[in-house]
């Protein structure tokens, strides 16, 4: 089957031609058809199945024919990321190049005032957070009666990142006639709950069991220790043909640190986390799309919203917390019908995570077995240097006595010479009493000398007194 068999405008297929493509995926030669025909539909397609084309071709045709108003988008597209959101707007702006549309990004991380602008001249299309959306809508800056397409992308993202709530009541502000297209990963209750209360009638569309395997991609998992992850990655970059990686870490504090020392160690590296604000997280992902950094060490803000080619590994660093985060992780490798590979890091902390994946999932994922000796034996090493106690200290160094000087340099009166041993040593001369006379202040004291040493008699002034 060819995009020209679908019933896609010449315009239009002529700009996916330009694209590159010319034969659809299955979720695309599945939904294209129904959407057009005004169906509603519910996808059920992994990430990289070519999901994002399949409601972004049927809705430039079905808008290509309707008038503009303001304040009142006629479509909306909600995304649970700012970075699947632009995603979602570059495939607009591919498309339809062809077409007179007008398109608004309507997300967090951007001045409101540029986004009010736009939705005050009216637009055809309007890709939103539902944050921002809600925002905007508390603000009376924008209305949805007049909305007849709404798409609900990644749904199982939404509910895990809280947003059901607001897709519920955006739903109840829209029109009831209008035509909704459902897409997620899985279908667990809260979602088929949702579909249930606002689509009406729809298709079911399933190119692939929930949470199924992509076979393009090679999966591993590895044993490792908390300490030893750092050189088992360093290893693994080295020896196993990368040529660019997503690396994903459970905490941001985990992606700051581990792209730091990545770049110490030499490697081309970027970060991508929550905490950055939008122009630098487009600004660092457009570096790795352009192959300025090949490596680009993430938290799951980007496991669903990065689309690109060419991705050969992704690394877990972290087993993730949530099974249907390995798929939309690893999904980022083996796109478009390339081979990938995966690789995920366990702790002995970590089994019960992975046990969900491998269930979730319905496969064993295969122990990779590091190659080289030395890879092994560091690894080893690693895990003994955790396990032994730490050495003590090695005592100060302690400071040798100056050497007192030769006893022939120094003058020993003969009474002293015939005291015995213990003598050489004499206490502490007892404190003169009171009725005893004390010396003259004229008297000579007799000094041991050295050349140019002073040998004549005390001055009075340093005479001391027992008293």
């Amino acid at each position: 089957m060819k995009f020209a068999d679908l019933g896609l405008s010449d315009e239009l297929l002529q700009s996916v031609l330009d694209a590159g493509y010319d034969t659809p995926t299955a979720i695309q030669a599945q939904a294209i058809p129904s959407v057009l025909m005004m169906r509603d539909i519910i996808g059920i397609a992994q990430t990289g199945t070519g999901k994002t084309a399949s409601f972004v071709l049927p809705m430039i045709d079905i808008l290509a024919h309707g008038r503009r108003r303001a304040l009142m988008p006629r479509s909306l597209i909600l995304e649970p990321t700012r970075e699947l959101a632009a995603q979602v707007a570059e495939n607009f702006e591919k498309y339809g190049k062809n077409h007179d549309l007008k398109m608004a990004l309507l997300i967090g991380g951007v001045q409101m005032g540029d986004q009010v602008k736009a939705l005050s001249d009216g637009v055809d299309v309007l890709i939103a957070t539902p944050g921002r959306l809600m925002d905007l809508f508390e603000r009376g800056k924008i209305l949805l009666t007049g909305c007849e397409l709404l798409v609900i992308d990644e749904a199982d993202r939404m509910l895990d990142m809280g947003f059901i709530p607001d897709i519920e009541t955006i739903c109840s502000k829209l029109p009831p006639n209008r035509q909704t297209l459902l897409f997620s990963a899985t279908m667990p209750p809260v979602i088929k709950k949702l579909a249930d209360k606002f689509l009406s009638n729809p298709k079911y569309i399933e190119v692939a069991r929930p949470a199924s395997n992509n076979t393009n991609i090679a999966q591993h998992k590895i044993h490792v220790t908390t300490r030893g992850k750092r050189e088992v990655l360093r290893h693994l970059l080295r020896t196993d043909n990368v040529s660019t990686a997503i690396i994903f870490a459970n905490r941001k504090t985990t992606v700051r640190e581990l792209a730091k020392s990545l770049q110490q160690s030499g490697f081309s590296a970027g970060e991508i986390h929550g905490d950055m604000d939008q122009n630098a997280r487009n600004a660092e992902l457009q570096k790795f799309k352009d192959g300025v950094i090949s490596i680009l060490v993430a938290s799951d803000v980007a496991a669903r919203g990065l689309d690109v080619k060419g991705v050969s590994h992704v690394f877990n660093y972290d087993t993730p917390w949530h099974p249907d985060d390995y798929v939309h992780r690893i999904g980022r490798t083996g796109r478009a019908g390339a081979s990938g590979r995966a690789f995920t890091f366990v702790t002995d902390d970590d089994a019960e995570a992975i046990g969900n994946v491998e269930k979730l999932t319905g496969m064993k994922i295969p122990v990779f077995t590091l190659d080289g000796a030395d890879a092994a034996a560091e690894a080893l090493t690693q895990e003994k240097r955790e396990r032994a106690p730490r050495a003590e200290k090695a005592p100060r160094r302690e400071r040798a006595p100056k050497a007192a000087a030769p006893v022939d340099e120094i003058e020993v009166s003969p009474e002293l010479a015939e005291a015995p041993a213990r003598a050489a040593a004499p206490a502490r001369a007892p404190r003169a009493r009171r009725d005893e006379p004390r010396p003259p202040k004229d008297v000579l004291t007799e000094l041991p000398s050295k050349p140019g040493e002073w040998n004549g008699p005390v001055p009075g002034f340093l005479s001391v007194s027992a008293l």
